[in-house]
């Protein structure tokens, strides 16, 4: 195997003292991220992601430990590091007195880029970014949304080899969302880079990221793929029910004695003029298979089913039991 574009080493960031009861905000955290993979790093409300990102893009001395990135210590080779990163903060700052295009036009001249190759850069980012409509606005006017895109505009203009990303759709509607995921998978798919993304959307995890970390209190809690995670859910292979039985018929009670089922969560009810539709979700035993025995029990029975679908597994499930109690 390569040697990974960013390495952690035992990374460790107190805050205070130890003797005056310093916050301990990131505890020996060590993981590495090879090239195109692209790596969801998610945890509490202080749990440390932010400060592990700062540390890594050298915004923050680490108290003990290294932070390496494309084979240079973060701390002892911070330009080196710097030119081969891009990185968009949480609630990155922007002038903003400036158009979106002057603040791009600065940002690639402090990268050292020049006449043809500054200029391409800046058009390169704003076609990527949609940036195009509000190009010589004053950066004070546009939303929140185009202010993001603004700052995404600047941490890829020149090609990093490591994206850093700190909630990179925050502020963003929908159609936007989509839009940078997009984005993400693109630069993903050219080799040679490896992206961190920080986020609490945990549906963006699943549509773009190849492996997730997750942390609470500055330690690794887990580390695995996406599909890994969401097979530890309760719900993975849990089957999804809408029908309306018959008047003074106990569903969930038959549901419950099939083979292999867990537990019925009620997920509501309904009427309509073909009487009461019933919604629940049915929850196996860990490794079962029920949909089997759910479909013979509603044939058997005649029930008229509105839908049934198999679930995968719910990565918010997952992220509750490794996290709970620790935010």
């Amino acid at each position: 195997m390569s040697q990974p574009l960013i390495e952690l080493r035992k990374l460790t960031k107190r805050f205070g003292n130890e003797s005056s009861g310093g916050i301990l905000a990131v505890d020996g955290l060590t993981f590495s991220v090879q090239a195109g993979e692209v790596l969801g790093f998610l945890g509490p409300n202080g749990a440390g992601k932010s400060t592990t990102m700062k540390m890594l893009t050298g915004f923050l001395p680490p108290t003990a430990g290294q932070a390496i990135l494309c084979g240079h210590d973060v701390a002892e080779e911070p330009l080196a590091v710097k030119s081969r990163l891009g990185y968009l903060p949480e609630g990155a700052p922007l002038y903003s007195e400036m158009t979106p295009e002057a603040f791009l036009r600065f940002a690639a001249d402090c990268r050292g880029l020049k006449g043809p190759a500054l200029a391409a850069a800046v058009d390169r980012a704003v076609s990527r970014t949609n940036l195009r409509g509000v190009l010589h606005q004053p950066i004070s006017t546009l939303s929140k949304g185009f202010k993001r895109r603004v700052g995404l505009a600047q941490a890829i203009m020149h090609e990093p080899d490591v994206l850093i990303l700190d909630e990179p759709t925050d502020g963003l509607d929908p159609n936007q969302k989509h839009e940078v995921r997009g984005l993400i998978r693109e630069l993903a798919s050219q080799s040679g880079k490896a992206i961190v993304l920080s986020t609490h959307i945990l549906e963006e995890v699943e549509a773009v990221c190849t492996r997730v970390v997750v942390i609470a209190k500055g330690r690794i809690v887990a580390d695995s793929t996406p599909l890994e995670m969401v097979s530890r859910s309760k719900y993975h292979n849990a089957v999804s029910l809408a029908l309306s039985p018959p008047a003074g018929t106990m569903i969930f009670d038959e549901l419950k004695q099939l083979p292999g089922v867990r537990e019925v969560e009620d997920v509501g009810r309904s009427t309509s003029a073909e009487g009461v539709q019933v919604r629940c979700t049915v929850i196996p035993s860990t490794g079962r298979l029920i949909a089997p025995e759910i479909s013979a029990l509603v044939k058997a029975r005649g029930w008229k089913v509105e839908h049934m679908r198999v679930e995968s597994g719910r990565l918010d499930d997952v992220f509750r039991e490794l996290t709970r109690g620790q935010a």
